[in-house]
């Protein structure tokens, strides 16, 4: 009660001292202030008469009045979108993923890439445009925060001038994750050790990749690893079920035939991005869920799926991509399969045009978690 009758007297004085101050602008801010104490007073009263149960785990940060022991986005109502600390959705950050559910890991890697570079800006980028996203759901009435414990661990202590050590690294970092991992890329690089990683967990898993390219190069300039090869070296480690693995965007050119066939020679469902104009893709996303049955499931998401014209910051575009909407209708029709993680890679800023593809990487990422395992969803 000390801290409830210090302060209500706070508030009494802020109270005084803006009916003294004739200042338009010092009464703002005190007006600012008022309100501020005020909402302190109303929790601080609801949890006082038990109308908040309070929560025994420990949370960085409460947005709501609903006191779960789920950590919550930070609102605005408690802090301005601009200010804070820049999490993944304004999160409670942790320095490891013990104890949660969830993780949202950064990877700031962009030494695969042959091209454009710049993908190691990506987490930081993904972050800031994060902070607009909300905790509900409102299209698809998931609920993430009410059901599953979230937050953001941070990025990953890697060596950024060699990429078979920073690889390495990786998947050593992955393997100790305990929870399903939310990777903020980072060049397409990072999927490689991250499947190696999980692999050792859940054994070889399914994989539903949306990309403009399929990834399945054999090498560059005699080099196997780059963003152009972790799918063909997760395939030859195991890592990954060929019969079990669909592509969803493919375009583009190549040097040979060799760059689509290889991965339908070894049981690939490899979907074209001509054969997704001009349509939805919620029926191909039932036959994907067939497909996979209840086995375990990575979902990555090269942002070049996406057309320019939607996401023009990132190394190598190709242009008649997916559009917006059809990468929901992708990443929605994930709900009900066993996922073990997901990323969401290849976002280069100094490439973007108004922040506009770290803006719809933070949405995916938010939709890769809205489909997760365990996920609780009101009724529409």
């Amino acid at each position: 009660m000390c801290g409830l009758n210090t302060t209500t007297a706070l508030l009494g004085l802020l109270e005084r001292s803006f009916h003294l101050d004739t200042g338009v602008t010092s009464q703002l801010i005190i007006r600012g202030h008022i309100m501020m104490f005020q909402r302190t007073l109303l929790s601080a009263g609801r949890l006082l008469s038990g109308m908040v149960k309070q929560s025994t785990t420990h949370r960085a940060f409460c947005t709501t009045p609903r006191a779960a022991a789920f950590n919550q986005p930070l609102s605005p109502d408690v802090l301005p979108r601009p200010a804070g600390i820049c999490t993944m959705m304004r999160l409670p950050s942790q320095a490891t993923t013990k104890g949660l559910d969830v993780g949202f890991i950064g990877v700031p890697l962009d030494i695969g890439v042959g091209y454009r570079n710049g993908t190691r800006m990506g987490p930081r980028n993904v972050r800031v445009e994060s902070v607009y996203l909300k905790s509900l759901n409102a299209s698809t009435g998931a609920a993430p925060f009410e059901s599953l414990h979230v937050a953001d661990v941070g990025d990953v202590r890697l060596n950024q001038y060699n990429l078979v050590t920073a690889c390495e690294e990786i998947r050593r970092y992955y393997t100790n994750v305990e929870c399903i991992p939310l990777t903020i890329g980072g060049d397409h690089t990072l999927t490689y050790p991250i499947l190696q990683a999980l692999k050792e967990k859940h054994g070889p898993m399914g994989l539903i990749q949306l990309d403009a390219h399929t990834d399945t190069v054999d090498n560059i300039a005699g080099d196997k690893i780059c963003h152009s090869t972790p799918i063909r070296r997760a395939v030859e480690d195991g890592c990954i079920i060929p019969e079990k693995t669909v592509q969803i965007g493919i375009r583009g050119g190549g040097y040979s035939m060799d760059y689509v066939q290889w991965g339908i020679d070894q049981g690939f469902r490899v979907v074209r991005a001509e054969e997704c104009w001009h349509k939805s893709l919620t029926p191909l996303m039932e036959e994907v869920r067939a497909m996979m049955g209840d086995i375990p499931v990575y979902v990555t998401f090269d942002i070049d799926a996406l057309d320019p014209s939607f996401a023009p910051g990132t190394g190598a575009l190709e242009i008649g991509g997916l559009t917006t909407i059809q990468g929901l209708e992708v990443v929605r029709g994930c709900r009900g399969l066993n996922i073990i993680g997901g990323d969401v890679v290849e976002v280069s800023p100094p490439y973007d045009n108004n922040n506009m593809t770290s803006m719809a990487a933070a949405h995916y990422l938010f939709e890769m978690l809205c489909v997760l395992p365990g996920v609780k969803y009101y009724p529409l």
